[in-house]
């Protein structure tokens, strides 16, 4: 059955907790000058978080290439004709001059890095990023990588001195290739796969309550090095990462069924009710039954 969605609201950006830096007119002209940084430079950077109704359509496309990476929730991206799904450490880049358009998922609203980008070198980058075989492009889990892109928005906040426009669009050609050459950089990657199987076997299950010792034992691997993959690529322990995708489907039964919490219950695993109804207050922010009162379809 196909429900009618409640809202076709959508914003280009003013989400709580957002950060947002566009550089002017008059520093920009200063990084094109720079031969140290002109041939690569980013022009305006950004951290969307929980991004409900985000939403961004440019019918000519833009004049920079646009990055986006996906931190957590999901969305889609459309690049003239074709449609991607952006999930959680996965990134794409959106060609310059491209119709495209962007949208975050409603039932589960993304969290976003974004950074426009242009130079000559950015048109290598983006060519030796087409020659993934997959788009949108898995990049494995790495703090390092988000204190460097939170690194490049808390300097451009502070200064647009010159010495911190080259620190920053420094970082950024490092940013750019750890995720581009990430297979390369990362050689453990092969075995990351068994995490994303690990993931899709969570997925299939939804309704069952494997333990940890079930989980890696599916992917051949021990407790302890399951564990540690799993928390290397996703940045979560696969019993958290698990509660997550369960509560993530409660909220689409929530939203899109006449299921009450106990059979909601049923559905994602969970034998008891108030543990479940817990766990669901604290990953969301409000209870089940008030979730559900306040997402009824019209």
């Amino acid at each position: 059955m196909t429900y009618k969605l409640k809202s076709d609201k959508k914003i280009k950006e003013g989400f709580v907790g957002q950060q947002m830096i566009v550089l002017p007119p008059n520093v920009k002209n200063s990084v094109v000058k720079n031969d140290l940084i002109n041939q690569l430079y980013l022009t305006a950077i950004g951290y969307y978080p929980h991004a409900v109704y985000h939403s961004r359509e440019r019918k000519l496309g833009c004049s920079e290439y646009i990055l986006l990476f996906c931190i957590t929730g999901s969305g889609s991206v459309t690049i003239e004709d074709q449609n991607f799904k952006l999930n959680p450490n996965h990134f794409i880049i959106l060609p310059k001059q491209v119709g495209h358009k962007y949208e975050s998922s409603q039932s589960n609203p993304w969290t976003l890095y974004w950074i426009h980008f242009k130079g000559a070198n950015a048109d290598i980058f983006y060519r030796r990023y087409l020659e993934n075989i997959q788009t949108p492009v898995f990049s494995a889990y790495d703090e390092k990588r988000f204190r460097e892109f939170e690194m490049m928005l808390k300097i451009l906040g502070n200064s647009f001195e010159n010495r911190d426009l080259e620190i920053v669009n420094l970082s950024l050609q490092n940013f750019l290739a750890h995720l581009i050459y990430s297979k390369e950089i990362n050689p453990s990657h092969i075995e990351l796969d068994k995490v994303a199987r690990s993931i899709a076997f969570m997925k299939q299950n939804i309704a069952i309550n494997y333990s940890l010792q079930d989980l890696a034992t599916a992917q051949l691997l021990s407790v302890t090095h399951y564990s540690r993959l799993f928390k290397a690529k996703t940045g979560r322990s696969p019993n958290q990462y698990f509660n997550e995708l369960k509560i993530q489907k409660a909220c689409q039964f929530l939203y899109f069924s006449d299921l009450n919490i106990k059979e909601i219950c049923v559905e994602v695993g969970f034998s008891d009710q108030y543990y479940f109804s817990r766990l669901f207050k604290k990953m969301m922010g409000i209870a089940p039954v008030i979730y559900k009162n306040q997402h009824k379809r019209s």
